[in-house]
């Protein structure tokens, strides 16, 4: 079973994660902030992750500290519950359409943590969110699950469906990435023997 459960607890952040990888996109969400729940559901949903988060944080401050956390303990989840990442696709890419909004995002699921953050706002806040934060999530996210990461809107006008295109693209192409190839289910997807 591809399944883990991560619990962070720092003087600013105590967040808890579960996810299985081999769900069907059930999703129990509760950060906090409204649009980052909004954007962990569709992750959840669109990459058929079972996932659940409960985030307390320093909102009073701002919503850096508990955005990016929860982008730490999702990636940490997300590793753990991977393993040897035998069977895996590996690689997946797609260009995501949200209205006018259209935004190309690719992963390879290496071990080596990398992302190219391509995404800009014309506004300072989605809802209550600061913009900023989309980047700091993905990078917690990208850092902690091991996983090269680009992401590029290549056009739109509204900031949510700029957001989310982009975490539409990212859910879409986890799914295909994590999903066990039949055909190769007992290998590691590398030459090297290891991810």
């Amino acid at each position: 079973m591809r399944k883990a459960e991560i619990t962070r607890k720092t003087g600013e952040t105590d967040i808890s994660v579960s996810v299985n990888l081999d769900g069907t996109g059930r999703s129990d969400i509760a950060t906090g902030i409204g649009f980052l729940d909004h954007m962990l559901d569709l992750l959840t949903r669109h990459s058929l992750m079972d996932v659940m988060v409960r985030a307390k944080g320093d909102l009073e401050v701002d919503f850096h500290h508990t955005a990016e956390d929860v982008g730490i303990a999702l990636g940490q989840a997300v590793k753990q519950a991977l393993g040897d990442k035998k069977g895996i696709n590996r690689y997946a890419s797609l260009v995501m359409p949200m209205d006018e909004a259209l935004t190309r995002v690719a992963v390879d699921v290496s071990g080596r943590a990398f992302l190219v953050f391509k995404v800009g706002f014309t506004r300072d806040k989605v809802g209550e969110m600061d913009t900023e934060l989309f980047q700091e999530w993905f990078q917690a996210f990208a850092m902690n699950a091991g996983i090269t990461l680009h992401v590029e809107n290549l056009y739109g006008d509204n900031n949510h469906h700029i957001a989310e295109s982009a975490f539409k693209g990212l859910a879409r192409c986890l799914r295909h990435a994590f999903a066990i190839d039949p055909r190769a289910a007992d290998q590691v997807p590398s030459t090297k023997g290891t991810l």
